[in-house]
């Protein structure tokens, strides 16, 4: 049918076009105008050498914090490692195929994309392309239907170096404006009202659903969630964003 095509592209995730000399374009927050959204991101982090804790009982996965998404209805994006679906496959397909979540892409590793990130490991240049592109094939894997074309550095750490590297990869790299900081954190009281007093229309959140590294997320979210929307805020998923923040070019 002469329609097909057309549909095709409009059913497309809505991307930024690339950077100055074709870098991988960065997104951190919506529009601030046409309306209160947000969009609450969370890290599913779990690195290439964390298996060994997983097997003794560690939980980098959290459950609660994703049925109380789905009960608060409230719309989130998951930025998910490969080696995090890989561990929890059955999560992941799950989060995966809700329509109220998407999945994008945190990189298989974990390690971070320059040097001097928090302390984590490591990736080298010519292996960056291969590490994303390897989440991906973990999610397949998983059985997740449409991994997002977005990707969130770990640590949020990147430089031009990256950018380019990655540009083959036709991603949009997604960081954030509203830092919780939740990782670590015991005092969820403390979490939300980071998260209330950052907020602006257009924010993106960035958040954890890893239980063992950010146990106060759930109980934060749950505080969260009802006082923004008394603010008149509307949830909604970077893809949401990233499509308003597109035609506001």
């Amino acid at each position: 049918a002469p329609s097909a095509p057309t549909a095709a592209v409009s059913s497309r995730p809505p991307t930024l076009a690339p950077g100055p000399a074709g870098l991988t374009p960065v997104f951190k927050n919506g529009p601030r105008v046409g309306g209160k959204t947000v969009a609450l991101t969370f890290d599913a982090d779990m690195t290439a050498d964390e298996g060994p804790r997983a097997a003794k009982g560690e939980r980098f996965d959290n459950p609660q914090l994703i049925s109380t998404l789905r009960t608060l209805k409230v719309p989130a994006t998951v930025f998910m490692t490969g080696r995090w679906a890989d561990e929890y496959p059955a999560e992941a397909r799950a989060i995966g195929r809700d329509p109220q979540f998407e999945i994008a892409n945190h990189s298989y590793s974990h390690y971070a994309f320059t040097g001097d990130c928090y302390g984590l490991p490591t990736v080298s240049p010519d292996r960056m392309k291969a590490d994303v592109e390897r989440a991906y094939t973990a999610f397949k894997k998983a059985g997740v239907p449409n991994a997002m074309p977005y990707f969130r550095f770990p640590g949020g750490c990147y430089d031009r170096q990256a950018l380019k590297t990655l540009s083959a990869v036709g991603v949009t790299a997604v960081q954030w404006d509203v830092v919780s900081g939740d990782a670590f954190a015991t005092d969820s009281d403390a979490v939300a009202q980071q998260v209330l007093d950052g907020v602006k229309p257009g924010s993106v959140v960035v958040m954890h659903c890893t239980r063992s590294a950010a146990p106060a997320t759930e109980k934060a979210v749950r505080m969260i969630v009802p006082e923004l929307r008394k603010k008149g805020y509307r949830f909604v998923k970077v893809s949401e964003l990233i499509g308003a923040a597109d035609r506001h070019r």
